[in-house]
């Protein structure tokens, strides 16, 4: 269940309306919560505050706060598509997850129903004097809070739509998604075992993206039935109905477990299954994503090869970090479902193929490339290498027929060469 509502609490961060409701119910609670200072003896230590004082800071607030609402929702759906069309639209969703912007949003929209509910509360005569001081600083706090949210915005807005930004983001979430699988690289599971007898395939009942596998779940219907599963596809998967999800077999030949259609259905429940790709537990979504802003950098029409540039490096820094201890023992949390890990082959086409293809061409983006293959292929890890080297031969085959200088083409052999 822990991966499920992590996935859950991804989706509503990508959703726009749920800080912005959030912040409006407690603007309301707020307004009456101060009415609670009426029934103690405050009134008898606090200044009379004239409720013209109170009435002109709220109406300022609510004359003022939706406009700034309606200029902040503008601003940021511009600044949304620019990241979708310089970048890729399978960054949208960290952009729009960003929560400077979801913050200020639902502190413009919650202040201006503050100061809506706070005005009719004070002009039908709700507080007395020890209320109207509450509400008097509740109301200074809240302006100040706008102030300084809005300020914070500003800096924020002014980066959201550039490319660098939506890089970093995508660079960052691929590298906690990378970091998780890390720590527990067969999901908490062990190891693919020799056993190919006996096995009951799972299908997938969905057509889309195997988006999370609820190992818990599945570990307790394991044991329920007495079974063992072997997870054959991971996150990032496309999923058919003729997809095999994983396999199932009983734990001994004597065992008189069997699985029937309906359990063998709740099985393909624990795999969840979207429209889209996710970052959170598909890490090689990640690279690819990065990988396709450096295709688009490379095109004729943008022609910014230092994008791609910067993505190689990003690339290099998440493929060296993940490299790093890789063969530490794993703790193992689901000791009768069987789990293969991420293939090293798999991350480094994922990360380099389309960039070697599209700027094979220039001779910065190559020299570059051999760079950090040669880097990635003294790390230590020897999947990594071995795909590093073979990627690096590649590289030099496509830069052989892609560069017309025969000067270019030394340097590019003395890049691979020397690293």
């Amino acid at each position: 269940m822990k991966d499920r509502f992590r996935l859950l609490r991804e989706r509503l961060g990508e959703q726009l309306w749920i800080k912005p409701l959030f912040m409006c119910l407690i603007s309301i609670v707020g307004v009456f919560i101060t009415k609670t200072a009426d029934s103690t003896k405050l009134g008898e230590f606090v200044p009379d505050i004239l409720e013209e004082s109170i009435n002109t800071l709220l109406s300022t607030m609510s004359a003022s706060m939706l406009v700034i609402a309606t200029f902040a929702v503008g601003t940021m759906v511009t600044s949304y598509a620019a990241a979708s069309s310089k970048a890729t639209p399978r960054s949208f969703s960290l952009v729009i997850a960003d929560d400077v912007s979801q913050n200020a949003l639902s502190a413009f929209i919650g202040s201006f129903i503050y100061s809506v509910v706070g005005l009719i509360a004070l002009e039908n005569g709700y507080f007395e004097r020890a209320g109207r001081f509450a509400l008097f600083a509740l109301t200074l706090m809240v302006f100040a809070l706008v102030i300084l949210t809005f300020v914070r915005w500003l800096d924020r807005i002014a980066r959201l739509g550039r490319i660098q930004t939506t890089i970093d983001s995508v660079e960052n979430a691929t590298c906690e998604s990378l970091q998780r699988r890390k720590e527990t690289r067969r999901l908490g599971g062990i190891p693919i075992s020799l056993k190919e007898q006996g096995l009951t395939p799972v299908f997938s009942k969905d057509i889309g993206y195997l988006q999370c596998i609820d190992m818990a779940s599945l570990q307790e219907k394991a044991e329920k039935h007495k079974m063992s599963i072997r997870v054959v596809s991971l996150p990032g998967t496309f999923c058919t109905p003729n997809k095999v999800l994983a396999y199932v077999w009983p734990e001994s030949h004597n065992s008189d477990a069997t699985l029937d259609n309906m359990a063998l259905d709740k099985m393909s429940d624990s795999f969840v299954v979207g429209r889209q790709r996710t970052f959170a537990d598909d890490p090689r979504f990640g690279l690819i994503v990065l990988s396709e802003i450096a295709s688009k950098a490379l095109s004729p029409a943008v022609n910014d090869p230092g994008t791609a540039i910067n993505i190689i490096g990003s690339q290099l820094r998440l493929l060296s970090d993940w490299s790093v201890d890789c063969e530490h023992r794993q703790p193992v949390k689901y000791n009768r479902i069987e789990v293969p890990e991420l293939l090293s082959r798999d991350m480094l086409d994922d990360a380099f193929t389309a960039i070697a293809r599209d700027g094979s061409g220039l001779v910065e983006v190559v020299i570059r490339l051999q760079k950090a293959l040669h880097s990635l292929a003294t790390v230590g890890d020897k999947g990594i290498a071995s795909s590093a080297l073979e990627h690096a031969r590649m590289v030099q085959i496509r830069a052989e027929a892609s560069l017309k200088l025969d000067e270019e083409k030394a340097a590019v052999r003395a890049a691979q060469s020397q690293g």
